[in-house]
């Protein structure tokens, strides 16, 4: 393939390929610290820009990315700016769940390849127009699901291809993650320096409150999911990965609530789901904030148990950050394990390496977590979700991505948006 042979949008994408890829990191407060990190020890990429809709969390990342040897990159506030600049190659995407979408349809209308964070989507709708948008820009996207690049997942999935349990008929996902109260806060001053319109973005206008900003906008409707679509989207892509799935269910329940405390979180921080594939094949998926035991043999840290269970014909297997473990058997004799290669610190790393090596060669197929994968697994956390707020039990049509005539749950399948921050349709 030569450039000479690609529209002029494509040409752009691909001869910045050849070369140093230019990325631009979006949201760099917390876990775009990450990426800028990633970006740094990449191969032959650099942070040409960072943008912050708070003007401190763009001097920090400029002053970090200089400190780690990257240079000062460019600060932006406004998103569509850094869009516009023709030198940026690449963006990845940091933000708060309700921007990953738009943020990653505007990059790929402008040109640009895109590592988006997970859940890649605030709702199932939107999920699929991005996966739209990477067609038909024909964009590289990759979604931060980063367990799909790491060795003894990766390995696992092969075992299990291979029949190492027999038939499979369930994968199981945990997510005891121990999430303190978040109290109750008044409204407030919008803090200085920060574009308050811009981080709404699409939500609903309403008045600044600390409590639901910084890390705590997870656990409201307007901008986040709750743990299930935060910590709790990894494991479920790993149990749908493994089950083997190209697609969504045909049923599914989500129960559960918000226990013990009292304060202004509404999603639940304990959560139930159970989703019916047919053919004998069930996922289920448990969240619990509070305290709690450990179970199975995923492993236990003194407050968090985070992984995954397979059950088939033949026996089971765990898979979790540390490695992983294959039972046969009715004696459940521990037959075959496989400890993590990669520092847990370092995970996200060989995730991004894949991305710059699918941006240089332009094949998408050759991606770990191509952004079909991310809104598949997205979707799986918001069905759940849509479940638990209607409160029973619904069918699912997997190939028109709706519940049929359930207007209600239909309803919360997408969002009224805020304008001028709509997603675009078609892209």
């Amino acid at each position: 393939m030569t450039p000479g042979l690609l529209t002029a949008r494509e040409a752009a994408g691909f001869a910045g390929a050849n070369d140093r890829i230019n990325v631009g990191v979006i949201g760099v407060r917390g876990r775009g610290r990450d990426h800028i990190d990633a970006v740094i020890h990449g191969p032959n990429a650099r942070v040409a820009a960072v943008c912050d809709i708070d003007q401190s969390n763009i001097e920090r990342a400029q002053a970090f990315t200089e400190k780690s040897g990257g240079g000062k990159p460019q600060g932006y506030e406004d998103m569509r700016k850094l869009f516009d600049d023709k030198s940026i190659d690449a963006v990845s995407i940091a933000t708060t769940n309700h921007w990953h979408a738009l943020a990653g349809i505007w990059a790929c209308r402008a040109g640009k390849d895109v590592y988006v964070e997970k859940p890649v989507s605030h709702n199932v709708w939107e999920g699929r127009k991005i996966v739209e948008a990477a067609r038909k820009y024909k964009r590289i996207v990759q979604a931060g699901m980063q367990s799909r690049s790491i060795g003894h997942k990766r390995k696992l999935m092969e075992r299990l291809r291979e029949g190492a349990i027999g038939r499979l008929y369930m994968a199981r996902g945990q997510c005891f993650k121990r999430r303190q109260s978040i109290g109750k806060a008044p409204d407030g001053p919008v803090p200085a320096g920060v574009n308050y319109d811009a981080w709404l973005g699409p939500a609903p206008q309403r008045p600044f409150n600390p409590n639901r900003f910084h890390y705590n906008w997870h656990w409201f409707w307007d901008y986040g999911n709750g743990d299930i679509a935060n910590q709790g989207v990894h494991e479920m892509d790993i149990c749908r990965w493994g089950l083997n799935q190209a697609g969504l269910p045909r049923k599914v329940f989500s129960g559960g609530g918000k226990y013990i405390y009292s304060d202004d979180q509404e999603t639940p921080n304990t959560q139930q789901a159970v989703f019916d594939y047919g053919a004998g094949l069930e996922m289920v998926f448990e969240v619990r904030g509070l305290m709690s035991n450990s179970e199975g043999s995923v492993s236990f840290d003194g407050a968090n148990t985070i992984g995954n269970i397979f059950y088939g014909s033949e026996g089971f297997a765990c898979v979790d950050s540390q490695g992983y473990q294959i039972y046969q058997g009715e004696k459940r004799e521990l037959v075959e394990q496989m400890k993590a290669q990669e520092a847990r610190i370092w995970d996200t790393q060989p995730h991004f390496n894949n991305f710059f090596e699918c941006v240089r060669s332009r094949k998408r197929e050759d991606l770990t977590a191509d952004i079909e994968e991310g809104h598949l697994s997205a979707a799986l956390c918001h069905l759940a979700n849509i479940s638990y707020r209607t409160g029973r039990s619904l069918k699912f049509d997997p190939s028109k991505e709706s519940f049929g005539s359930d207007a209600e749950a239909n309803a919360l399948l997408t969002q009224v948006y805020r304008a001028p921050y709509q997603i675009p349709d078609p892209v």
